[in-house]
C-alpha cells in the first residue's frame, strides 16, 4: 500500500470540518488555553509560503496543548477592512465587500488544505455589520468616558459633569487638551449646551481636534505613521505630505505610564517590549517657559489679533515658548531655539524680512513625514525667524530657528538647543554659525560624565557651580519655578493617535452633528452599515468617499438612516426636522483588530446582546499564546492593549492584558530571479556575460528558472503579464542557455519569487509543507526558501508510512517492545515535549527522522511503541498521523488522545560497553553491567582471552579502573 497523501488529506480535512474536531466550548472542566494568530488580511494574491509559518506553530502548540488534557481555544477569521480592497474598487468599481468575499473563499480553501485545526465556527470578519456594530459601541463608550489622574483609571463622562456642576474644573486632575480655560460650578451651569459639549470634548478619550496629518493626496487619506515607508504610503508608493485637519483622536497618551508597567507584567520578548518603551518614550525632566521678545511687527501684529490697543508691557508676554527638557541644568548652554515647522507660533514671530524663507522651508517640511524627519540625522536644514526669546535667568537674547528635527506632537514642538551638550544641536549651530558659548568651560556635560562630577563650573551661573546633573537640574527646576518660569514634569513621547480615515471601506463612525458638535447613535440603532456610493474617491470638493452616499443623514425621530435631502448639507447650519449629517469619515484598520480576540471567546450561536457576554469573558479571560508579526509593535499590539485597559476600566472585560505570551515568527525568505537588460536596449545578458556592461538588474517570475538557474526564455516571452516588455527582447546566452542572477529577498508578489502553497501541497502533500516549514530553522528567524529541500522531509514521511505499512498491508502487532524500542520512544518523547514547550519546532522535525531511522534499523512492529510514537508526530503532521492511528484500530481522532508521558526509566543504561585499554591505547571492548563492583571488573576483564593474549604470560603493574567509563591495564 503505496502512501497517497493528497487522498489521506482531503479524506481527515473532510473528517474534522463534519465532525466539528477542534471546536471548543465555554463550559468545560479543562482546563482552558487560548492560541491565537494574528488574523490575516484577505488579500487578492491569496497565501504564499511565507504567510502559514506562524499559523503552523501555533497549531502545533494547539494541538499539543490538547493532547496535554487542556480545553483549546483556536480561532481563526479576518481583518476585511482594508484600503487595498478599496484601492481595487477605485480601479474596477467592484464593491469592496464582493472582493472580500472573493479573497475570503480563497484563504479559507488555503488554509484548509493545509491542515489547521481552527475551530471555525467563531469566524470573525471585521467588515461583518454585526461585529462592527461592537466597535462602534466601544468607540461610543470611549467618546462617554474621561481619565481621571487621581484614580488612575477612565469613568463615565457623567461623573466629569456632576463635578463640574458642584465645583467647577480648578481641581480636577485630568488627561485633557493642554489649553483648558478655568470656571466655577456657577460659570458651568451658566454655559449653554453647545458651549458644554465644547468644553467636554476636550476631556473625552475620543475627541475631535485639528492635528497634524500624514495626508497622501494620490490615495486621498490620512496615514498612520506605520503605514509609511520611506516618506511614502507603504500602499503604492505614493507621496505623503504634513497637513493640518479635523480629526478624531484617541487620547492613548493617558495610558503611558500604564502601557509601560504592563510590559513588565507580560511574557513577550525583550525586543518587542524595549520597541514599546521607545515609543511610548518616558523622560523626566522640566517643562521651562522663556518669553518672545517682541519686534514692533510683531506688537502690531499682537494688537490686531486682540482688536484692542495694548501697552509694549503688556504685549511682551503675548507669545511664551514652552519646551521640555531632561537636562535643566544645561540651561545656561542654551544657544538657539527650534520650533517644529508646524508650531502655531512661526507666523506670529516670523519677522517680515523672514517670511519668506521661512513659508518655502514650512511647504518643503510638508512633504516629509514625520518617520523620515525622526530617521534623518544626516540631514542639516531650518530657517531663522528673526524671532527673539529671552533666557530666563541671564535675560540674554535666544535666536528663534525653525528645524524639521523638531516635531510638531513630541512634546512642545519646540527645543531649547545646547550646542555643547548635544551633537544634533551642534552640527544646527556649526551649520548656519550660530554662535555657542563655551560655558562649560570644555567639561563633559554628558549624563555619564557629569553625574561623577563634584566641581563643575558654569559660566553666568551662581547656584549651579560644584553640583554633579541631578543635584543641578533639581536646583535649575526650583530657581526656574522661583521665576514662575518652570516647573518639574514627566514627559512621554507617545501621542494621540489620529482615529480618521477618509476612506470607504472602513467602519463608520455611529456619529451625526447638530451645530456642529458631535452626537451620538445609540446602541439599540447600531449598527450603522456602510452607504452605496457611486465612486470610491472623494468628492470634487475634497469630502471623503462617504461624502457621495445619497443616503447619509440620521433621522433623530425615526432613529434610522435617511436621504440627505432632508437635512441641511452643511453640518453647522440648524436642522428643523430633526435630521442630520452623518459622519463622513471612517475608522483606521486597527479599530476592529483592537478587540476582536474578546469576540472569539463567545459562541456564535451565544451572540447576542453584548459583544461577549459576561460568563465567556470570565472562563477564557485573555489569550495565552498569541503569534503575529513584529512589525505591528507600535501599531496593533499597543492599541489593542490600549482599548483592553480602558475595557477593563469601564466594567467591560476583567484583564488590563489582552495577549500573556506574545511570539514573533520570523519570515520566509524568497530567492528572486533577475535578468539583465543592457541599458538603453532591448537586449538581455545571460547573468555570467555581464562583466563590466551597464546592465539594469530586473525581476522575472521564479516559475520560468530551473534549479540550475536556467531561464525558459519562450514562457517569459509568453507572459501577458509582462506585456511587451519580452516579446521582441534578445537574449545574450552563454554555453547555449541564458542564466539568471539570484538574491534573497522579502517574499513578494512584486518581486515575481512567491511560491504558492497550493502547488506544494498538490505535489509534496500538506505534511510535508508544515514540516519543511519547521525544519527550515528557529520559529523566530528569517530564513530562504528552497522548494528542492522539501523533498527531503516528503521523502522522510514515505518512510514512516513504509515503517507501518507495506505491500500486504498494516505491519503493526502487538510484539512486545525491545529495551532499544522503549529507549527511541522515550528519549523522543522528552525530546518532543521541551522542544515545544520551548518553541523550538525545528529541531523537533529532527528528532522525529532520527526515531523513524532508529525503529526501522531495530525492525519495530510493536503497537506499543508505534501508537504513541504517532500522537507525538500528530501536531506535526496531522494527516498521515490521523490515518495511520485510525490503521490501529482506533475509532476516536488522535487529537483527543493523551500526549505519551516520559519515563525515564527506560534511558537508564543496564550495561557498557567499556573500551579496554592496554598502556593508553584501546584494544578491544567488553559489555559490562553498570551495577558491577570495581573489583569484579578487574576480575572479569583480566580473565577475558583477549586480555590474556595481549599480556602474553606478563604481569601487569598496574590496572586502572574507572567504572561506567574505561579499564587501562599498564604494564
Amino acid at each position: 500500500m503505496s502512501y497517497h497523501f493528497n487522498e489521506i488529506e482531503a479524506k481527515w480535512q473532510k473528517y474534522w470540518a463534519d465532525n466539528q474536531t477542534f471546536k471548543a466550548a465555554n463550559n468545560s472542566k479543562k482546563p482552558k488555553y487560548y492560541v491565537l494568530d494574528m488574523f490575516p488580511y484577505p488579500s487578492g494574491a491569496g497565501l504564499h509560503v511565507g504567510h502559514p509559518l506562524g499559523y503552523i506553530a501555533s497549531d502545533i502548540y494547539a494541538r499539543y496543548k490538547r493532547h496535554k488534557g487542556f480545553n483549546v481555544l483556536h480561532p481563526q477569521g479576518y481583518d476585511s477592512f482594508g484600503l487595498p480592497a478599496e484601492q481595487y474598487a477605485i480601479q474596477t468599481g467592484q464593491h469592496p465587500a464582493i472582493t472580500t468575499e472573493t479573497n475570503i473563499k480563497t484563504y479559507r480553501r488555503q488554509l484548509d488544505q493545509i491542515g489547521f485545526s481552527f475551530d471555525w465556527s467563531r469566524e470573525v470578519r471585521t467588515s461583518n455589520p454585526e461585529y462592527y456594530k461592537w466597535t462602534q459601541w466601544i468607540f461610543i463608550q470611549l467618546f462617554e468616558s474621561w481619565y481621571n489622574n487621581d484614580t488612575n483609571q477612565a469613568e463615565a463622562i457623567e461623573t466629569l459633569i456632576l463635578k463640574f456642576s458642584s465645583e467647577g474644573n480648578a481641581h480636577i486632575n485630568a488627561a485633557c487638551d493642554d489649553d483648558i480655560t478655568m470656571f466655577s460650578s456657577e460659570e458651568w451651569n451658566g454655559f449653554s449646551s453647545k458651549e458644554q459639549q465644547d468644553i467636554l470634548l476636550q476631556y473625552r478619550l475620543a475627541y475631535l481636534a485639528e492635528t497634524e496629518v500624514n495626508w497622501c493626496p494620490t490615495l486621498g487619506t490620512v496615514l498612520a505613521n506605520d503605514e509609511i515607508v520611506n516618506g511614502v504610503s507603504e500602499r503604492g508608493g505614493h507621496p505623503v505630505m504634513r497637513k493640518k485637519m479635523t480629526q478624531w483622536s484617541m487620547r492613548i497618551s493617558a495610558y503611558a505610564e500604564r502601557l509601560l508597567q504592563g510590559l513588565d507584567t507580560i511574557d513577550w520578548t525583550d525586543s518587542l517590549k524595549e520597541s514599546q518603551r521607545n515609543w511610548i518614550g518616558k523622560s523626566v525632566g522640566a517643562s521651562v517657559t522663556f518669553k518672545v521678545k517682541m519686534t514692533s511687527e510683531m506688537l502690531k501684529q499682537v494688537q490686531h489679533d486682540d482688536n484692542e490697543e495694548c501697552h509694549s508691557e503688556q504685549s511682551e508676554e503675548s507669545h511664551q515658548i514652552e519646551v521640555f527638557t531632561t537636562r535643566p541644568d544645561t540651561i545656561f548652554g542654551v544657544s538657539f531655539m527650534t520650533l517644529a515647522p508646524e508650531h502655531e507660533l512661526v507666523s506670529k514671530i516670523t519677522t517680515p524680512d523672514q517670511k519668506e524663507a521661512v513659508e518655502a522651508y514650512i511647504t518643503a517640511t510638508a512633504k516629509r513625514s514625520e518617520r523620515d524627519r525622526m530617521a534623518d540625522v544626516k540631514t542639516i536644514s531650518g530657517a531663522f525667524t528673526g524671532a527673539y526669546a529671552e533666557h530666563p535667568f541671564t535675560k540674554e537674547p535666544i535666536p528663534i530657528w525653525i528645524g524639521d528635527y523638531v516635531l510638531a506632537g513630541y512634546g512642545t514642538g519646540a527645543v531649547m538647543s545646547v550646542p555643547c551638550g548635544d551633537q544634533r544641536d551642534y552640527d544646527f549651530a556649526k551649520h548656519f554659525n550660530i554662535q555657542i558659548p563655551n560655558i562649560f568651560e570644555g567639561v563633559d556635560i554628558s549624563e555619564e560624565a557629569f553625574a561623577s562630577k563634584d566641581n563643575v563650573k558654569i559660566s553666568n551661573s551662581d547656584f549651579l557651580n560644584g553640583l554633579n546633573y541631578k543635584k543641578a537640574s533639581k536646583t535649575a527646576i526650583y530657581e526656574l519655578e522661583k521665576l514662575g518660569q518652570g516647573v518639574g514634569k514627566t514627559n512621554y513621547r507617545l501621542r494621540d493617535a489620529v482615529f480618521s480615515r477618509q476612506r470607504y471601506w472602513g467602519e463608520p463612525f455611529p456619529v451625526y452633528y447638530v451645530n456642529g458638535a458631535p452626537q451620538m447613535i445609540a446602541k439599540e440603532h447600531l449598527p450603522i452599515r456602510l452607504p452605496e456610493v457611486e465612486k470610491y474617491l472623494p468628492t470634487e470638493t475634497g469630502e471623503p468617499p462617504l461624502g457621495r452616499a445619497d443616503v447619509w443623514a440620521w433621522d433623530t425621530k425615526n432613529n434610522k438612516v435617511v436621504s440627505n435631502d432632508l437635512c441641511h448639507s452643511e453640518r453647522s447650519e440648524e436642522s428643523h426636522n430633526g435630521v442630520y449629517p452623518l459622519e463622513l469619515n471612517t475608522m483606521p484598520g486597527w479599530a476592529g483588530s483592537s478587540w476582536y480576540f474578546f469576540r472569539y471567546m463567545e459562541e456564535a450561536a451565544n451572540r447576542g446582546e453584548d459583544f461577549a457576554s459576561e460568563e465567556a469573558l470570565n472562563y477564557w479571560e485573555n489569550v495565552d499564546l498569541y503569534i503575529g508579526g513584529s512589525e505591528h509593535a507600535t501599531g496593533h499590539l499597543l492599541y489593542s492593549r490600549f482599548w483592553v485597559k480602558f475595557m477593563k476600566d469601564r466594567g467591560f472585560v476583567n484583564v488590563e492584558e489582552p495577549f500573556k505570551k506574545l511570539i514573533n515568527q520570523g519570515m520566509i525568505l524568497g530567492t528572486s530571479a533577475f535578468v539583465y537588460r543592457q541599458d538603453g536596449t532591448n537586449t538581455y545578458i545571460s547573468e555570467g556575460l555581464i562583466k563590466d556592461k551597464n546592465v539594469v538588474a530586473i525581476h522575472v517570475k521564479v516559475q520560468y528558472v530551473n534549479a540550475s538557474d536556467e531561464l525558459d526564455i519562450e514562457g517569459l516571452k509568453q507572459d501577458g503579464e509582462f506585456g511587451e516588455d519580452f516579446k521582441d527582447a534578445e537574449f545574450i546566452l552563454e554555453d547555449g542557455v541564458y542564466k539568471v542572477g539570484r538574491e534573497v529577498e522579502k517574499m513578494s508578489k512584486s518581486k515575481y519569487n512567491v511560491v504558492n502553497p497550493d502547488a506544494i501541497c498538490e505535489q509534496y502533500g500538506a505534511d510535508s509543507l508544515r514540516l519543511y516549514e519547521m525544519f527550515l530553522g528557529p520559529l523566530e528567524q528569517a530564513k530562504p526558501w528552497n522548494t528542492a529541500g522539501i523533498t527531503g522531509v516528503h521523502g522522510f514521511l514515505k518512510k514512516l508510512w513504509k515503517l507501518y505499512i507495506d505491500d500486504n498491508g498494516l505491519k503493526v502487532n502487538d510484539a512486545e517492545p525491545t529495551a532499544d524500542n522503549l529507549k527511541t520512544l522515550h528519549k523522543t518523547i522528552k525530546k518532543v515535549e521541551d522542544d515545544i514547550e520551548n518553541f523550538s519546532f525545528n529541531t523537533s522535525v529532527s528528532t522525529f527522522m532520527i526515531a523513524v531511522n532508529e525503529f526501522t534499523a531495530q525492525k519495530c512492529t510493536s503497537k506499543a511503541i508505534l501508537e504513541p510514537f504517532l500522537i507525538l508526530l500528530s501536531p506535526y503532521a496531522p494527516h498521515i498521523a490521523e490515518e495511520l492511528w485510525h490503521k490501529l484500530g482506533n475509532a476516536t481522532s488522535i487529537s483527543t488522545a493523551t500526549f505519551p508521558e516520559f519515563e525515564g526509566k527506560y534511558l537508564v543504561e543496564s550495561s557498557k560497553n567499556y573500551p579496554i585499554s592496554f598502556n593508553g591505547k584501546m584494544r578491544f571492548t567488553l559489555e559490562l553491567p553498570m551495577d558491577m563492583s570495581k573489583d569484579d571488573i578487574e576480575k572479569t576483564v583480566m580473565a577475558h582471552e583477549k586480555t590474556i593474549a595481549q599480556l602474553d604470560g606478563r604481569t601487569p603493574k598496574k590496572v586502572i579502573v574507572v567504572p561506567g567509563k574505561i579499564v587501562n591495564i599498564v604494564g
